[in-house]
């Protein structure tokens, strides 16, 4: 039977020094193992070196063309890298942010994923496979070989808090409902003031969830295995 194998995958790293403090405190003290860098942030020479210092940790790029939060009754653009509608566009600035990441790291990304999961609009999908395709890494959800899991995040769909989702217990849920297999549980551990974003003060509660001692115990309990992208084979 094939053993159960989770990557826990730390979003926007690089974004500011407060997102960076968060992860590598989820990484250190906690269960996060891979994180997904933001190539285009002020806070990315950090994350770059810390990274390099301490490999265990993998790191994969997190594509930015943009972030929406809900108001009034309807998601508003708080910023846009590119016309989504613009398939050139799209395409440039995805391999522009691949050339960087290639360029700070010095090696190709173990992973893909996206800001708020722009790669699975349509118009944007076949570019998004096409570079994962060309790398032979794993695109998140849309591997079969790795089963992706977004439940562990603090809002609704319209942005209202749901901090519930962040507890320890439901994490804990989480993690023992775990398939057999290889499984990606995505986070987003921070430490936000010195940033604008519509995800905030869940950050801080993600962080002190992932460093729960109670969460370690439950992975060793179901003889889970930690993993990043980079050390798993298909």
């Amino acid at each position: 039977m094939t053993q159960k194998k989770l990557i826990v995958n730390a979003d926007d790293f690089g974004q500011s020094l407060g997102i960076n403090k968060g992860i590598i405190q989820a990484h250190e003290q906690g269960i996060v193992t891979s994180a997904s860098l933001m190539v285009r942030y002020p806070a990315i020479a950090d994350a770059v070196a810390y990274s390099k210092s301490h490999p265990a940790l993998g790191v994969g790029l997190h594509l930015d063309l943009g972030e929406w939060f809900y108001s009034d009754g309807e998601w508003k653009a708080l910023y846009e890298v590119v016309n989504l509608q613009d398939a050139e566009a799209v395409r440039n600035e995805v391999y522009c942010q691949l050339d960087l990441f290639k360029q700070l790291v010095g090696n190709i990304p173990t992973h893909i994923d996206s800001h708020q999961h722009v790669h699975l609009r349509e118009n944007v999908l076949p570019i998004i496979k096409e570079v994962a395709q060309q790398l032979d890494v794993t695109l998140r959800r849309c591997s079969e070989q790795v089963k992706y899991c977004g439940e562990f995040y603090g809002q609704t769909n319209d942005g209202f808090p749901y901090h519930v989702a962040i507890g320890v217990e439901a994490l804990m849920k989480t993690i023992e409902a775990t398939h057999h297999g290889i499984t990606e549980v995505a986070c987003h551990p921070g430490f936000a003031d010195d940033m604008q974003t519509m995800y905030k003060t869940e950050r801080a509660i993600e962080v002190a969830t992932l460093c729960n001692s109670q969460i370690r115990k439950v992975i060793e309990e179901a003889d889970i295995q930690l993993c990043s992208f980079e050390h798993i084979t298909f």
